[in-house]
């Protein structure tokens, strides 16, 4: 496996001082951007719609940590001002904001730039890149991939829509440093000049219809991962997705392809139960499938995607294995939460979308009561059907989706109502039997009851806590 290189981003000596910076969205990426850009000393505009007391609680830090930087920070609280975003030298863009808001249209028809967290931090971290995007298993990935390289012993960092803004890391950042980042597609929208040294697309399948016309804008916005990437790059892409790997043709970058169903030319791939690694210097065993812990078909292909990336940013192969082999798996993500009367508690609340659904009932064989519901992201809950009448036992809905749910599942299996999520908890545990699964994948955005997928998880994880046998 050829390692590879860093390069330097351009623009790591801008000056930022007295310019006038707004970033939209005061959230963890806003923050995060608004303390870098005080420390170089810029006038920084923190602009949301909510209104000063439903904001982020670590705006309150920021303010109060303000008078120690030499930039000068404005709140602009309960809506956003047009003479704010027409004033600005820049526009930073949190990834939760659409770009067709109009207030960056005014900011692009006076020549002001609008660009992403990640486009900022790009423009002045040291150290390499590797991003990872698809439409499910990129926290999984990102955070197996960080694993793999802190277990070879290099440094490495998880980073961006996992939970730790990019822009953090810029002060301190060193050329030995390997940034493992997790991007959005609402990351990507607003990128430039934004360059991976290698790059990862796991999947596509539909999700975020509410926000894009159609799939093929959802698509679009997903392959930007690879829009700067040069011949001197990498691009990673899944060979047993059609959507995935007809993107191989398009890109600059040298492609590898990891499966779980075939061999590859280059990449990684599954043969009698062993991981192998195909590169110019020949074929290499990695590690036997049974080292993988965590469950699900779909985990195994994240598996692979990520030994490619750790490899690539020079991870020795004989390092994968142990890394592997201990790696449990991420919070919300297929989280076994715990086994109560033998019947097994399972937390997917990042199970946002109808695809994730599906990979996460094919992880078991049947039995399964399954909590789902949310906010809609305009899902085809049809699509569950089939699987569903095969192995759910009772579902299990909350949220604004209930009745739109209902329909699209009314007939295949015993459909249950709960008005609150501890509630579906005890449906589903007055339901079970032993051997049974009771299992949260909501197919569903959570803001409908809930501060974000990490807070519906906890939820669930408490409700679980105060089951009894």
């Amino acid at each position: 496996m050829c390692v590879r290189k860093n390069r330097t981003p351009e623009g790591c000596n801008v000056d930022y001082k007295n310019k006038t910076i707004l970033v939209a969205g005061a959230g963890r990426s806003g923050i995060a951007s608004a303390r870098f850009l005080l420390g170089r000393g810029a006038r920084v505009i923190l602009s949301d719609s909510k209104q000063r007391e439903a904001l982020d609680p670590a705006v309150s830090g920021l303010l109060e940590s303000a008078a120690g930087f030499s930039g000068e920070l404005t709140l602009e609280p309960g809506g956003n001002r047009s003479e704010s975003f027409a004033a600005a030298n820049l526009v930073v863009v949190s990834p939760g904001i659409p770009l067709s808001s109009p207030f960056f249209e005014i900011s692009r028809n006076v020549g002001v730039p609008v660009i992403a967290e990640i486009e900022l931090a790009y423009r002045h971290l040291k150290g390499k890149i590797l991003g990872i995007t698809g439409s499910n298993g990129k926290t999984t990935t990102t955070a197996l991939t960080a694993e793999l390289l802190t277990g070879a012993g290099l440094k490495a960092h998880a980073a961006g829509n996992i939970g730790t803004p990019l822009i953090q890391f810029a002060d301190e950042s060193t050329p030995e440093d390997i940034f493992v980042t997790e991007l959005s597609s609402f990351q990507l929208e607003a990128i430039s000049e934004f360059r991976p040294f290698a790059a990862a697309l796991l999947n596509l399948t539909p999700d975020h219809l509410d926000r894009y016309g159609d799939f093929e804008e959802y698509a679009a916005a997903k392959a930007r991962i690879f829009m700067n990437q040069t011949a001197g790059d990498i691009a990673v892409l899944n060979a047993d997705d059609p959507r995935t790997a007809a993107i191989a043709a398009s890109v600059r970058a040298e492609t590898l392809l990891f499966s779980r169903k075939g061999e590859v030319a280059a990449g990684a791939f599954v043969r009698n139960d062993r991981v192998i690694l195909r590169d110019k210097a020949g074929e290499k065993e990695l590690f036997p499938v049974d080292a993988v812990r965590i469950r699900g078909a779909h985990n195994l292909e994240n598996v692979l995607a990520a030994s490619l990336l750790a490899l690539i940013a020079g991870a020795p192969p004989e390092s994968l294995h142990e890394s592997i082999r201990k790696f449990h798996g991420v919070e919300h993500r297929l989280e076994h939460v715990a086994s109560i009367g033998g019947v097994a508690y399972y937390n997917d609340s990042k199970a946002t979308n109808v695809d994730a659904v599906i990979k996460a009932l094919e992880a078991f064989e049947g039995n399964i009561h399954l909590i789902a519901g949310g906010r809609d992201k305009d899902g085809n809950f049809a699509a569950l059907r089939p699987l569903v009448g095969e192995r759910v036992k009772q579902v299990i809905l909350i949220g604004e989706t209930e009745e739109k749910m209902r329909r699209a599942l009314s007939g295949a299996v015993e459909i249950c109502i709960a008005a609150s999520l501890p509630e579906a908890v005890e449906l589903g545990r007055a339901a079970a039997k032993p051997g049974d699964v009771v299992l949260l994948a909501p197919a569903c955005a959570s803001f409908d009851m809930f501060d974000n997928y990490e807070h519906r998880g906890r939820v669930f994880k408490e409700a679980v806590s105060l089951v009894r046998s």
